[in-house]
């Protein structure tokens, strides 16, 4: 689906709208997290991919945008994360410079990473640079289930993703370096539970095969780009629509991540959340990194739709797993 019909499809839900619901503007608080996402190129092409991402996709952050990221997170001391995103990130060939960069101004750095791209030729140095650079890995592994993993992100991804896993392990990460694991729901269903389900991935794979991970960060499926085509073919919309309003927590509204946060597109657009910058809903203060101006964006309104019922349902819902 292209933007215009998700946009079509979200407005057109039956329901109460997002913003009824919450019954006044969200403002911003703070920007402590930059998060750039450098491109939608992805060596996979995963069914609930909120980028539409896949190994045909050709936009990547150039390396004037990069270094314009870079400016200004320098000049901005209260940023304390550097969150990198794509796509397959790493596949950016300005990824290094970020990293280097956002580390050498004292940065926490994270590295959404899909782990299959540690196992590809040309990559095999991913593993000692990241070690090298202390980036915090969080990395989707949907199931501890081989064939529910697959089914969701490709023949194959699960076996290459354990093999990632105890490589990272062996240099250190999961004990002295982080690397935290994200649950994406496999149907028409809330993230829940997430203390429980890290208990049960932790049991599984340490005793299967031995890999240890810090955290698992739980995350429902926005109705949104490819996931939101799929409830549409399959006729189940509005029922999801319903699942998430029903499951609406006004208590997830104060711990929402575009609060906190910028989100860089690849070609400089500025964004409240990831989400909105798939549907192409820019902020309110500020459109371009080129004309950023902090008080603006600190006193902006957050721009709202229909699809971000998926972060206030049940738990919430963030890029750093459930909010209450």
């Amino acid at each position: 689906m292209d933007v215009t019909e998700q946009h079509s499809t979200l407005q057109g839900y039956s329901g109460k709208h997002f913003f009824e619901t919450v019954g006044k503007p969200i403002q911003a608080r703070s920007i402590k997290v930059f998060q750039i996402n450098v491109g939608r190129w992805c060596n996979q092409a995963c069914r609930h991919c909120h980028v539409d991402a896949s190994p045909i996709r050709t936009e990547m952050m150039d390396e004037k945008t990069a270094k314009l990221c870079i400016e200004l997170i320098s000049k901005i001391p209260e940023i304390e994360t550097v969150d990198i995103t794509g796509g397959a990130p790493e596949g950016n060939s300005n990824f290094k410079y970020i990293v280097t960069e956002a580390r050498r101004l004292g940065k926490r750095v994270i590295d959404r990473c899909n782990l299959t791209i540690l196992e590809e030729p040309g990559f095999e140095w991913l593993y000692e640079f990241l070690k090298e650079n202390q980036v915090e890995i969080v990395s989707s592994l949907p199931s501890v289930l081989e064939n529910v993993t697959d089914n969701q992100r490709g023949k194959g991804v699960y076996q290459k993703s354990i093999t990632a896993l105890k490589k990272l392990n062996a240099i250190g990460y999961g004990t002295s370096l982080p690397i935290h694991l994200v649950y994406n729901p496999n149907g028409l269903f809330l993230s829940s539970g997430q203390t429980q389900l890290e208990k049960e991935y932790k049991e599984h794979l340490s005793k299967k095969y031995g890999i240890v991970f810090n955290q698992l960060f739980c995350i429902n499926n926005l109705p949104i780009n490819r996931f939101l085509g799929s409830l549409v073919r399959g006729g189940k919309f509005e029922m999801y629509m319903e699942t998430l309003v029903n499951a609406y927590n006004p208590a997830t509204v104060n711990g929402l991540m575009c609060l906190d946060q910028i989100s860089v597109g690849f070609d400089g657009s500025v964004y409240d959340c990831d989400f909105n910058q798939m549907l192409e809903l820019k902020s309110k203060a500020v459109k371009h990194i080129q004309d950023f101006d902090l008080p603006a964006f600190l006193g902006r309104e957050i721009v709202v739709a229909n699809h971000c019922y998926g972060c206030t349902a049940g738990a919430g819902s963030s890029c750093g797993g459930e909010i209450v």
